[in-house]
């Protein structure tokens, strides 16, 4: 009973390890990625945020060419969830997106540990992309209040939610599914059959959940 109660304290206090370094600014570092573009790399994970190969490059294919502009080509208003939130590059390509092809989007991200205001600053994908005033918009982002759904402009309503990924509850609600936690070395409880159901769940029919991931135990789950 008292080794029970030992390895529960010191499960306890690894987790509670675990999320001090995962709010930690310090824990993240910027980069450049080869398009030039900047990411995040986590020292708790030992991944970065995305490709080493290009930020934008990456987002470009995996979420907008692969899932939005499949899904723009035969319907205007498109609820997007996003799980995992990050730098917000994936929300503010689609943002510029909707702009451009005049889309109706509802964009709804989670992220359970968000970046600082510091680090946003640091990123340069609004001195590579959009106008000034689309730059905004990308500060809004990351500035809004958690929970509240917020237009950022007549094509683009946003909401954020502060949470855990395996809290994600919704039913039938999504036409996309933007999935993009860290890789499965570096969280393997993410892409674990629970929360892949989670989000299939969350799916409306003939929806899609699209991701970078291409390991083959992930798609055989």
């Amino acid at each position: 009973m008292v080794s029970y109660v030992f390895v529960q304290h010191h499960l306890w206090f690894m987790y509670e390890v675990l999320i001090l370094r995962l709010m930690d600014p310090a824990m993240r570092k910027l980069i450049t990625t080869q398009d030039g573009s900047h990411s995040l790399f986590s020292e708790t994970f030992g991944v970065s945020y995305h490709s080493k190969f290009g930020a934008i490059q990456e987002t470009q294919h995996v979420f907008i060419d692969a899932a939005l502009r499949f899904k723009a080509v035969i319907q205007r208003k498109i609820k997007i969830l996003e799980v995992g939130f990050g730098t917000g590059l994936n929300a503010f390509m689609t943002l510029l997106e909707a702009h451009k092809r005049n889309l109706l989007v509802e964009y709804i991200a989670v992220e359970a540990f968000p970046i600082t205001m510091e680090q946003v600053d640091t990123l340069n994908y609004t001195e590579k992309m959009g106008n000034e005033e689309e730059a905004a918009m990308f500060q809004q982002m990351h500035q809004c209040e958690w929970g509240i759904p917020v237009d950022l402009s007549d094509n683009f309503q946003f909401q954020k939610l502060k949470q855990q990924f395996e809290d994600i509850d919704h039913q039938n609600a999504s036409d996309i599914i933007n999935f993009d936690a860290f890789a499965p070395n570096a969280q393997p409880h993410l892409w674990e059959e629970p929360l892949l159901r989670a989000m299939y769940d969350a799916l409306k029919p003939e929806g899609i959940l699209t991701t970078y991931c291409a390991k083959g135990i992930v798609k055989r789950r």
